[in-house]
Formats: structure tokens, C-alpha cells, sequence
């Protein structure tokens, strides 16, 4: 009966799915059968045997990785800068559509609204160019520094600057990007409600807090089961723009411990395992965030 039921619709709606054929077939051949390869985190993987010839080690390195002297250390520095960028990173461009939903002026709030995102489009090599540029010791934050009187700082040889500088270059690349996401959700909103609010007496703030941010509620939460999916894949790419041996105490985070290991060092079955690792836990946090929006808010990915 489903068979019936699909035939009849594929040949009914035989473009659509010839348009959605290109889509699948780049997930499966470019997100599901490379899972394939994740076999050499239970091998001691040799490349002239290959995966199957590669002898079985089982857990050996799983084992290795807990029992190591980096596992705390980049675990630590992951949750960490995960947390900090999302305590302080996911509110901002909640905050900034607020703002800009208030603004009177259509033409102030484009320019803003431009200037905001444009840092988003700019390439991440040229983004760590320009974030290494600022915190040289001779740079413009040290010349501001000096100018008041203060000791010059190389910011990044420094481990209690990394995090703040990597939140701050985060914050300005991505608010205006997301800050588009909430305002659409905000146009969306009945304004009916507004005027409601209006003839009720309600002030700006009360019509925000009873009006706008109920109406914005299900994007958030959508936003954010999303944002804890990834709480473990901080920006890996930044990180390896950005960071050295110096600051590893507080820069090493699993991905760029994994690329070293994968890459620089050729520990293949060892990078595929603190990788699986890594996924493992980045899919458990998606589920329990997503069981938990569901019984809080009734908005769920599933």
C-alpha cells in the first residue's frame, strides 16, 4: 500500500524529486559514506594495508585518550569556550533585533543593520588577519594602551587573553547575521498584539517582554537546540588561524588537538577516535536539548 502510495506520488511529482536528487546524493556521498571511515578508531590503521587489513585494537584508543594527559585539558578548554560563546554570544543578536525593531528611522536601522552583518562574509583567514593585526604588541589596541600610560601586551602569547579575544571577534562577525533570523521572526508577529498591548497601557520594555519575545520564543529555542548540537565544534578553523604553542592551556580544544594528531603527528586511529568521541557527545547534547525544548516550550527539531 506505502509502495502504491510512493509510486503514485513520485510519478506525480517526478520534478520535484528529480530536484531533490542532487541534495541526497551529495548527504550520502559526502556525510554518509565517509561514516565508513570512522572503522579505524577500533584498528591500529596502517594506509598500506588499508582499513580492513589494519589489525582490530578495539578500545585501546579510546582508553588512550582518557588516560592521557590532554584529555582534561581540551575538554576543559571546549566546554569552556563553548560556554562562554554561548552565555554571551547567543543573546547578542537577540538583543541587537530588539534594538533595531525599536529604531524609527528605516534608513538608520539598513546602515546598522549592513555594517553589522558584513563582517560575516569576509573570509576567516582575513577575519584572524585582522584580530592578530589589533592585538600585536605594536598594534592599535597597544597603541591606545600606550598612549594612556599602560605596558604594551602581545595578547596572544598570553592564555587569559585567548578566550576573550576569541568571544569578542566571534560576537562581531556573527551578530548582524544573526540578528536577520530574528527580525523575520519579528515581522511575523501579529501586530494586532502590539496595538492591544498599546491600548492596554503597556510601556516599549512590557510590550518586548509580553509581546515580542513570546512571539520570537519557538526561533530561539530552535536557534539554540542547534547552537548546543555543536557545543563541542567550536570554531576549529579560527582556532588554528589564531593560536600557538604558548596559549595551548587555554586554546587546545578537541578539533585542533584531533588535526594535530590526524594531520601533524599521522595517529590516524587515535585522531578517529577523540573525534567519534567528540560526535558522540555532540549528539547526546543535541537529543537532551531537544527533549528538553519539547517538554518546556513545545518546539523541538523533531
Amino acid at each position: 500500500m506505502l509502495k502504491t502510495r510512493l509510486g503514485k506520488d513520485i510519478l506525480r511529482n517526478k520534478w520535484l524529486y528529480l530536484m531533490v536528487l542532487p541534495v541526497i546524493l551529495y548527504y550520502v556521498l559526502f556525510h554518509y559514506v565517509p561514516l565508513y571511515g570512522t572503522i579505524i578508531a577500533f584498528k591500529q590503521f596502517v594506509p598500506s594495508q588499508g582499513i580492513w587489513g589494519s589489525e582490530w585494537v578495539g578500545f585501546k584508543h579510546f582508553e588512550a585518550f582518557f588516560s592521557s594527559i590532554y584529555f582534561i585539558r581540551v575538554i576543559k578548554n571546549t566546554v569552556l569556550l563553548s560556554f562562554f560563546n554561548l552565555l554571551i554570544g547567543f543573546p547578542a543578536p537577540i538583543i541587537l533585533a530588539l534594538l533595531l525593531n525599536e529604531l524609527k528611522s528605516p534608513l538608520f536601522r539598513r546602515i546598522t543593520q549592513t555594517i553589522t552583518y558584513m563582517p560575516h562574509f569576509i573570509t576567516l583567514v582575513v577575519v584572524a588577519g585582522i584580530v592578530r593585526y589589533f592585538t600585536l604588541s605594536d598594534g592599535l589596541i597597544n597603541d591606545v594602551i600606550a598612549f594612556f600610560g599602560g605596558a604594551r601586551i602581545s595578547f596572544l602569547q598570553q592564555p587569559e587573553f585567548f578566550r576573550p579575544i576569541y568571544i569578542i571577534s566571534e560576537i562581531w562577525q556573527q551578530i548582524g547575521w544573526g540578528t536577520i533570523i530574528y527580525l523575520a521572526a519579528i515581522t511575523g508577529i501579529d501586530q494586532q498584539q502590539y496595538e492591544a498591548a498599546k491600548i492596554d497601557g503597556a510601556t516599549k520594555v512590557q510590550q518586548i517582554r509580553h509581546v515580542t519575545l513570546p512571539g520570537i520564543l519557538p526561533t530561539i529555542m530552535i536557534m539554540l537546540i542547534l547552537a548546543l548540537g555543536n557545543i563541542m565544534n567550536v570554531g576549529f578553523e579560527k582556532i588554528i588561524l589564531l593560536y600557538s604553542a604558548s596559549i595551548y592551556e587555554t586554546a587546545d580544544v578537541i578539533s585542533t588537538f584531533v588535526y594535530r594528531k590526524g594531520i601533524l603527528e599521522f595517529s590516524y586511529s587515535y585522531s578517529a577516535a577523540v573525534g567519534l568521541f567528540n560526535s558522540v557527545i555532540n549528539f547526546t547534547i543535541l537529543l537532551l536539548a531537544n527533549s528538553f525544548s519539547k517538554r518546556a516550550s513545545k518546539n523541538s527539531l523533531w
